[in-house]
């Protein structure tokens, strides 16, 4: 039986900037706890639910819109959710905040300096789109605008990974209601 609310932790960075690595690390922490949490990954929407679109504005818009759906659904049912996608548009990200009640959604901007993202390139992703063999790539070839408010921020060059796991893992005990 599920004892807590449901919510998002919508994470928004560049790739390579840690979004990712932080959701897995939070979860582990949260499933110990016996908080009820999901990842839906920006990746395996694309390559699974969302593999008909491409990488246009508006497949960009539709590919979050769709996973804003499925997030919602998991909330309703009273799982939390870590849900890293790059959203690099504000434009996203204010559709994405609108798919929520205010109380479940929190935006958490994983920050880090296009220069160590491209020093990291986790996928070698980094590497193709400086070549010009990977077209429409956010922080090269397509843009990535900083979050104007985000709810949450973290710097992924100046905290450990620890450090971050740490205080979202606070953040989010803080805002999980256990029901009666």
């Amino acid at each position: 039986m599920n004892t807590h609310k449901g919510g998002v932790i919508w994470f928004t960075g560049l790739p390579g900037s840690g979004k990712t690595t932080l959701a897995n690390n939070v979860q582990h922490v949260l499933l110990q706890s016996n908080i009820r949490c999901v990842i839906i990954d920006g990746d395996d929407i694309r390559h699974k639910l969302n593999r008909d679109l491409g990488f246009s504005e508006e497949d960009r818009m539709e590919n979050l819109r769709r996973a804003a759906e499925v997030t919602r659904m998991f909330i309703e049912a009273g799982i939390f959710v870590l849900a890293p996608f790059i959203t690099p548009r504000e434009s996203y990200r204010t559709m994405i905040r609108q798919h929520f009640q205010p109380e479940d959604y929190t935006e958490l901007y994983v920050k880090c300096s296009l220069d160590t993202c491209i020093g990291r390139d986790p996928k070698g992703m980094y590497a193709l789109a400086l070549a010009d063999q990977l077209p429409n790539f956010t922080g090269i070839s397509a843009p990535y605008d900083s979050p104007v408010a985000p709810d949450l921020k973290l710097d992924t060059e100046q905290l450990a990974l620890q450090q971050c796991v740490d205080r979202l893992t606070a953040y989010i005990r803080s805002k999980v209601k256990v029901k009666s």
